[in-house]
């Protein structure tokens, strides 16, 4: 996504000519350019596809809301394992309209991974928990928190159920280092994403992460935590940011390249 402007034969060509051996993969742009025919191109061009965003909202109350969103996760849990990744990002949903019960929500996302969990486990792919900036808990996320997330994960076996360490979303929690630590010792971080926080946030809100460097986030003190936690795998940049976007995006691409070996070190 951080490269949205770029279909994906030309990220795939870029990613090869500037030396990024993986990407994380959406599912919007894998549906539209055909999953099989995106496996193909991705393997013969010798990269590895991360993680697959994004399964959740899972937070319906009604019987058909919540069948349709445990189809649709079954189907993107189908779209991971094709893809050969074995990590399925969830954003868990927020608020049903008139709601106001978040314990409630959240009870439901358990339920929801109940269901899921064997079903990932079965073809070899691992459920990751994303929380989100508080901001987004009443429209798209109920689970605010790595204390949260965790809180839901650890219901379940670690290779099944973990959590992703988002910067943009939890560099501000002075409780998320604790639980990075958590995490960590369980086996649980399964995703490690980067983007920065720069303010004034924009009019939308959601495409407000800045680009490695340019804000407040220290990246090089996240990987050293990480690190510590036990964390070997791959590092992945993720920027909605709509002047990015504007952008030519083999460029983006490689300032991005750029920047993450200046703010967390090495070439990749």
């Amino acid at each position: 996504m951080t490269v949205k402007q770029l279909g994906l034969p030309a990220l795939v060509d870029a990613c090869a000519r500037l030396g990024v051996p993986a990407v994380g993969l959406w599912r919007e742009p894998v549906a539209a350019y055909g999953l099989a025919a995106t496996a193909e191109l991705v393997r013969d061009a010798g990269l590895t596809v991360t993680s697959l965003c994004r399964g959740g909202f899972l937070t319906a109350e009604d019987p058909a809301g919540r069948a349709a969103a445990l189809a649709d996760n079954r189907a993107a849990i189908d779209e991971a394992a094709a893809l050969g990744t074995d990590t399925l990002v969830l954003v868990s949903g927020g608020l049903p309209p008139g709601s106001r019960d978040l314990a409630g929500a959240r009870e439901r996302i358990a339920d929801a991974l109940a269901v899921l969990a064997p079903y990932a486990a079965e073809r070899g792919v691992r459920l990751a928990i994303e929380p989100l900036h508080p901001m987004f808990a009443a429209d798209r996320c109920v689970v605010s928190t790595l204390d949260q997330a965790l809180a839901l994960a650890e219901r379940f076996p670690a290779a099944q159920v973990g959590v992703v360490v988002d910067t943009y979303h939890v560099w501000w929690d002075d409780r998320a280092p604790a639980a990075v630590a958590r995490a960590g010792a369980a086996g649980r971080i399964h995703s490690f994403q980067l983007a920065d926080w720069t303010t004034p946030l924009p009019a939308g809100v959601l495409n407000g992460r800045g680009q490695l460097g340019d804000g407040a986030v220290d990246f090089r003190a996240w990987v050293a935590l990480l690190e510590g936690a036990g964390w070997t795998g791959p590092i992945e940049v993720e920027l909605f940011n709509d002047g990015l976007w504007a952008r030519d995006g083999v460029a983006v691409l490689a300032e991005t390249a750029r920047r993450f070996a200046a703010e967390v070190g090495g070439g990749e």
